[in-house]
């Protein structure tokens, strides 16, 4: 086996696409598309996304101290591309995509509906990084699409078809390889049928 060389560069992949919306008093609100987003911290629970200065989408973060990051389908992926590639200086993103605001009383940003999973951030810091700037986002609630409840009143988050972003394209998640801790699990031992007594 051999490897080459490389310069620097963001290899991390597959990572979430998300739509991330955002909004100011009195203004249209705005879908920036990222792949530059995650989890760093549990307790509390906060997100971190990475977005460039001259971004439309900057700007109304950082004014309004709020952001929601909206996960993505198989359904919304022409959706997220496109809210990727247009700017909200030029185009209403809700209208173009056909996508619907939805006002929850957790903050005034409005959510995606369409999206299975939003995820209400209030910034905590900004940190300038060179190309993009960081924003760390505390989670102030989250609202899930009760479709996806399965019957025994469990969030199913695996039958959403989340999709994933790898070196510029897009990707439906695979099969389940397993869970969490599945490497180290005993595994259950087999019982025969139970024999009743005449």
């Amino acid at each position: 086996m051999s490897k080459q060389i490389w310069k620097p560069g963001n290899m991390l992949y597959p990572v979430p696409a998300v739509m991330v919306s955002c909004a100011r008093p009195d203004e249209k609100p705005n879908i920036i598309t990222l792949a530059w987003a995650g989890t760093v911290c549990s307790d509390p629970a906060m997100i971190s996304i990475s977005v460039r200065p001259e971004r439309y989408s900057h700007d109304m973060i950082k004014d309004s101290g709020e952001f929601v990051v909206n996960l993505v389908t198989e359904r919304l992926t022409r959706a997220c591309d496109w809210c990727g590639v247009r700017s909200g200086r030029e185009y209403d993103k809700f209208q173009e995509m056909r996508l619907t605001e939805y006002r929850s009383d957790l903050m005034e940003t409005p959510a995606i509906l369409e999206s299975p999973v939003n995820i209400y951030c209030r910034v905590t810091r900004m940190l300038p990084l060179g190309s993009h700037d960081l924003f760390l986002g505390e989670v102030a609630g989250i609202t899930v699409d009760e479709g996806f409840m399965d019957k025994n009143d469990r969030f199913d988050l695996a039958s959403a078809g989340l999709i994933a972003y790898c070196h510029g394209e897009y990707f439906a998640l695979g099969k389940k390889l397993g869970k969490f801790g599945y490497s180290v699990q005993k595994p259950r031992k087999k019982t025969g049928p139970v024999k009743r007594r005449p």
